[in-house]
């Protein structure tokens, strides 16, 4: 591989996470509580994930520096999903990605706020994406727990590093759309996020239950 082709390779890279970043938000909850968010609509709408925010509604800080308190719409620790809104409009939601035709060997970019630093960026490729993950363990009030293979929740698994501070953040596509949600470690080398397709169903669930 000669040196433009690896030339062009990095300046792509770099123009996803530049992008990927600019839906990236950072969500505190207190002095010491520390996450990270993705804007998922222009309107106010966050993705993020119940570990990260709990039940409380915490403040939220987009990447040109505004800062906003936010409401929480929707909390599920079984998927370690929750929805927040911030009275803005006109943010730079995130392209969304397909999930479900992910291939092993697939490349992936997980961006957060590890360790407080801003905008961090971890590489890697798709080991698989599925409900078979039977000794993965499970998000829940921010702990690790067993995982129960009977309720099917689906996880995209990755080779790549997730340290606190990635999650609620975007996992993304070599073409800059967002797969997944970083969730959580599985192993060294190893990081768990939820797919896209489920956080899709989940939001017309929860859509569906508050105006019933």
């Amino acid at each position: 591989m000669n040196t433009t082709i690896l030339q062009q390779i990095d300046d792509d890279l770099g123009a996803i996470v530049q992008n990927a970043r600019r839906s990236l938000v950072e969500i505190r909850t207190g002095r010491r509580g520390q996450g990270a968010g993705t804007i998922w609509h222009a309107d106010g709408l966050i993705i993020t994930n119940a570990h990260v925010v709990h039940d409380k509604s915490p403040t939220v800080t987009l990447a040109d520096g505004r800062q906003f308190p936010a409401r929480l719409l929707a909390h599920e620790p079984a998927l370690d999903v929750a929805a927040l809104a911030i009275d803005a409009e006109g943010l730079p939601a995130i392209e969304l990605g397909e999930s479900t035709t992910l291939r092993a060997g697939q490349w992936v970019l997980a961006l957060g706020h590890p360790w407080g630093v801003h905008g961090a960026v971890s590489g890697g490729v798709v080991i698989g994406v599925g409900a078979e993950w039977t000794d993965l363990p499970q998000p829940q009030r921010g702990r690790l727990v067993g995982h129960d293979s009977s309720t099917g929740t689906e996880w995209l698994v990755a080779s790549l590093q997730l340290r606190p501070g990635h999650s609620g953040g975007p996992m993304v596509d070599t073409a800059g759309r967002l797969v997944g949600i970083n969730t959580m470690m599985a192993g060294p080398g190893v990081g768990v996020a939820v797919p896209v397709h489920v956080i899709k169903r989940y939001l017309k669930e929860a859509w569906y239950r508050t105006t019933a």
